[in-house]
């Protein structure tokens, strides 16, 4: 009786880990086209609430299929239409001013200085000691710590 008793809470504990993991994981995406319209409730014909531009992320709340609830950098709820994002990742900057480095330790070349509101293309969603790989204006690679940050 031990042994099943055991088993059973073993079995249960993995299920638990495996269960608040997954939870615990946020989904992302950006917009995919220059103008997308965000709506109160998932329908075309409910309440428009935002016009976001191309690349801004979104983190998906609920998947209905044609319609997602997401969620801004802001807090702020709401529905767009799945054909409407994409699955390339952005981050958009949240602090004032956030650098960008050559190499993921703020000792490392500085590659750029970014405002706040700005939207940086995700090269590497990997986060490595507090810092992720990402691209700006196409051509400035390079790492920008993950405190300074939505869309991790």
């Amino acid at each position: 009786m031990a042994q099943k008793t055991n088993f059973f809470f073993s079995y249960f504990f993995v299920w638990i880990v495996c269960f608040i993991s997954q939870s615990a994981y946020a989904e992302f995406r950006s917009v995919a086209f220059a103008k997308t319209i965000l709506y109160e409730a998932p329908s075309a014909t409910s309440k428009r609430v935002y016009l976001v531009g191309e690349g801004y992320p979104l983190e998906i709340i609920v998947n209905l299929g044609d319609w997602l609830k997401v969620r801004d950098p802001y807090g702020t709820l709401s529905w767009a239409e799945s054909k409407n994002l994409q699955s390339k990742r952005t981050v958009i900057v949240k602090v004032d001013k956030a650098n960008i480095y050559k190499d993921p330790e703020s000792k490392s070349a500085l590659v750029a200085t970014i405002e706040k509101d700005v939207v940086i293309e995700l090269s590497d969603p990997l986060i490595a000691n507090g810092w992720i790989k990402v691209r700006y204006q196409q051509d400035l690679d390079g790492y920008i710590q993950t405190s300074q940050v939505w869309g991790i």
